[in-house]
């Protein structure tokens, strides 16, 4: 087992990895739209936030040697479920004509008041 960490997206809040390799996987750990350089959420709605967490959850995929397009799972958490079509545009967007299996969830609150949050296992190439 391989514990991920790359300064491309935010230092975990907590005591966990921000991904875990092992068999040939990558498992993320949830991003958030935390500006790894500031350490504050993005301003600009939950588009901003959904587009911040896409590229924090790049940048842990890429330190585990995979990406968006190695990506066999996503589960992506929102606050509020009307919230979905612009989640959902701004992911099919990063995602292009790869297309995952998903789930998206509402949950009742997220870390550091987050409007979205996105996890993923993935294939990786060591």
């Amino acid at each position: 087992m391989e514990f991920v960490s790359t300064e491309g997206a935010p230092a975990a809040v907590g005591p966990y990895s921000q991904a875990v390799k092992i068999g040939g996987l990558v498992f993320t750990a949830g991003q958030i739209g935390l500006d790894p350089a500031g350490g504050g959420m993005v301003e600009g709605g939950v588009e901003a936030e959904a587009r911040r967490t896409l590229a924090n959850l790049k940048a842990v995929l890429e330190a585990a040697g995979s990406d968006l397009h190695r990506v066999v799972k996503t589960t992506v958490f929102v606050v509020d479920i009307a919230d979905f079509a612009a989640v959902n545009a701004v992911y099919a967007e990063a995602f292009g004509d790869h297309r995952p299996a998903r789930s998206l969830v509402q949950a009742a609150a997220l870390p550091l008041g987050a409007r979205v949050e996105m996890e993923a296992v993935a294939s990786c190439a060591s």
